[in-house]
């Protein structure tokens, strides 16, 4: 299936694609007012202008009218907006391209992926728009706080081959942090811990029971009061190192998070999170050849 196909015949814009929405069994008189319930912050003037712009479709192809009757287990694609969205002031560098993989180096406070308040001021749309690729996809994440490796799949078709080598543990990432020093710790350690959802939703918090993450943490530099660690996950859960370090008594310097801070309504460009993701190494699934990378950036001394 092509792109355009699988998006609703909804072309790419700005290197942005259109969201998504599904269709639950309802009794919805159109498909209008199922999405003014569906998105409250969304005025039924806004979906009324997208729709006469032809910037909403089903899965068919099929423009969605203001009265169109609703229709559940269905998609609908849409373009959303944001009415302001300030620029972040830190470009990424390509470190690879071939047919199959792009490896970007992101800086800190840059989004991967399009969500909330960032749409155009994200890696995929901005690599999207600088290579020309509107078929560009992720083929894993890291925080928008964290800077470092991130990789893309060319094509979409071959993202789950590379997926899978993530679900396999088949890829070796190496990570550093600095925070704070514990002297009574000895190194190399193992975190073997249990991590779940926490409120709010975004936050996360280690619970008694089966461990479900796992970091291989050491040390390799002291600086002061404070050491610059290499972290090691053999799991990917969400904010895994971050909730690690805190729960070790080392939160990571920067983090605003773990342990909770007074929420700000903007960036603090001066204080980056001090996490890095420098590494990532697999062979590749498609030609056999072993991949290796490293981030060109760093961490702010002492």
């Amino acid at each position: 299936m092509s792109p355009l196909a699988a998006h609703g015949g909804l072309p790419t814009k700005r290197g942005v694609s259109p969201s998504c929405v599904g269709l639950p069994a309802g009794a919805w008189p159109t498909f209008t007012d199922f999405l003014v319930e569906r998105f409250p912050a969304i005025t039924r003037q806004t979906w009324l202008d997208r729709m006469a712009a032809g910037l909403v479709a089903d899965e068919f192809g099929v423009a969605v009218t203001p009265e169109r009757p609703y229709r559940g287990h269905m998609r609908l694609y849409y373009y959303r907006a944001l009415p302001v969205e300030p620029r972040i002031p830190f470009e990424a560098a390509v470190l690879f391209q071939d047919e199959h993989l792009v490896v970007a180096d992101k800086p800190h406070f840059l989004p991967v992926t399009p969500s909330g308040h960032y749409l155009q001021e994200t890696l995929l749309v901005r690599l999207k728009n600088q290579l020309g690729l509107d078929s560009l996809i992720p083929i894993h994440r890291i925080d928008r706080e964290t800077a470092g490796l991130v990789l893309f799949c060319v094509q979409p078709g071959e993202r789950d081959a590379y997926q899978a080598l993530f679900r396999r543990h088949e890829v070796v990432k190496h990570y550093e942090a600095v925070a704070r020093w514990r002297p009574d710790l000895r190194f190399p350690l193992q975190r073997k811990t249990r991590i779940v959802e926490d409120e709010p939703f975004f936050r996360q918090r280690e619970v008694p029971g089966e461990p479900n993450s796992e970091t291989l943490i050491d040390l390799l530099e002291i600086r002061g009061q404070r050491a610059l660690y290499a972290l090691s996950p053999v799991t990917g859960k969400k904010h895994q190192l971050r909730v690690h370090m805190n729960a070790l008594g080392m939160p990571i310097c920067n983090d605003r998070m773990y342990p909770p801070v007074e929420p700000t309504p903007e960036d603090d460009y001066a204080l980056p999170l001090q996490l890095l993701a420098r590494s990532i190494a697999f062979a590749d699934p498609l030609t056999g050849q072993p991949r290796r990378f490293e981030s060109r950036l760093g961490l702010l001394p002492g």
